[in-house]
């Protein structure tokens, strides 16, 4: 007598990788949550036995204290929304300008060996070198005012895009060209609708990585002659071994870089939605 064979078991590997996306997601969150929390709670019992003289690392409360009087304008310096908006306008001017110019010289340098012999070897070049070897020769160049301190940034955003922008090119397949061509699509048309999209991607994480690099620049490019700014109040207290106005400094920055990753990161979900997906 033939055995009823089993009932197969229905499988739904998309479902099952979104549970455990969703479950990684949630995990490494609370995780966060707890190791924020735990170095908080260090600082402050470290603190508070004394084990660290103030100078050094001053208390949370200190630091707190600091960024009440900055946020409420009485203490012995400008409001720090006026450092923040300073800051934001330098790295913001920045980054748009390197995401204009960038971009296009990324995608010329993945399509065409003559825009990759001519930018390659400069970007190169300057790539690797910290943003304080060739600061005097921008003071030198252009000076003191605003401009050396946004072509600093710029120029710390622009390699990191640029490079994105060349690699994401790659992603586009010569089969999708070459179905592109084959339905009537000219040179523009394939760009803009088969190797821009291919590319996005990647230019996406190339725009993140250029907005933290951004910030991590401020602080180099505002020792310019600069009155106002985040990184300009974090390099003023340090001269005067002000190390609680130096940790809110850094939180600041910190914290606002984070928010500018976070938004990047919504903005590749909704541009680039099957990154990822399985």
């Amino acid at each position: 007598m033939n055995k009823p064979n089993p009932p197969a078991k229905s499988a739904d590997p998309p479902a099952k990788t979104s549970r455990f996306r969703e479950l990684g997601e949630g995990s490494s969150l609370s995780i966060s949550v707890i190791t924020i929390a735990a170095l908080l709670l260090t600082w402050y019992g470290v603190t508070r036995l004394g084990w660290i003289k103030p100078l050094f690392l001053p208390p949370p409360q200190a630091v707190i204290q600091q960024f009440w009087e900055y946020a409420t304008g009485i203490a012995n310096d400008k409001p720090l929304i006026d450092h923040f908006l300073m800051s934001l306008f330098r790295v913001g001017a920045a980054f748009a300008a390197a995401v204009l110019t960038a971009v296009p010289v990324g995608i010329a340098m993945g399509m065409s060996r003559v825009a990759r012999g001519i930018f390659d070897p400069p970007i190169e070049f300057y790539r690797p070198l910290p943003p304080l070897a060739y600061l005097p020769l921008i003071i030198i160049w252009f000076g003191i005012d605003e401009l050396p301190k946004v072509l600093l940034i710029y120029l710390a955003c622009f390699a990191p895009l640029a490079m994105a922008a060349r690699s994401g090119i790659r992603s586009a397949t010569s089969e999708q060209i070459h179905a592109a061509y084959s339905m009537g699509a000219n040179y523009p048309q394939v760009v803009r609708y088969v190797i821009l999209p291919a590319a996005l991607p990647e230019i996406l994480v190339g725009m993140r990585i250029a907005i933290g690099f951004g910030w991590t620049t401020l602080v180099a490019a505002e020792m310019v002659a600069a009155n106002v700014g985040l990184g300009q109040m974090v390099l003023n207290a340090s001269n005067f071994l002000r190390t609680d106005i130096v940790i809110m400094g850094i939180i600041v920055i910190g914290v606002v870089a984070y928010v500018f990753d976070l938004m990047m990161r919504w903005l590749e979900r909704r541009l680039v939605p099957w990154r990822g997906r399985v």
